[in-house]
């Protein structure tokens, strides 16, 4: 699966695919992406190849740029056991537009949720 839509609920949970969660894990990093629209990384992706991304040279002022870009407004969040859900913060949402339909995009290891 490389791609999905979804309706969020009123408590602006997105709920991922039960082919999904298994990849996902149970716990989720979601950050703002580049432009207008945001990053699901599941955790160990983020542990273990977004850290070491964004540890480059102290004095390197694109890593810094990036840190700044990518540790704004991250949250951590464990996906409900019932469900599959997780919640989007009011500062994500901002970000989407505050739109109730989004789509999810794979860009490699990590998925893109823009606004439908």
């Amino acid at each position: 699966m490389d791609y999905f839509e979804r309706k969020l609920d009123d408590k602006n949970r997105l709920t991922i695919p039960r082919e999904l969660q298994s990849e996902l894990g149970n716990e989720v990093v979601v950050t703002q992406g580049f432009g207008q629209y945001l990053h699901l990384y599941s955790k160990e992706v983020w542990d273990n190849e977004m850290e070491i991304a964004l540890s480059g040279d102290i004095l390197d002022e694109s890593i810094a740029d990036l840190n700044v870009k990518f540790r704004i407004g991250k949250s951590t969040s464990k996906l409900d056991s019932k469900q599959g859900r997780v919640t989007l913060e009011a500062h994500q949402m901002a970000l989407l537009g505050n739109v109730k339909s989004v789509m999810l995009v794979r860009a490699g290891k990590y998925w893109r949720i823009t606004p439908k």
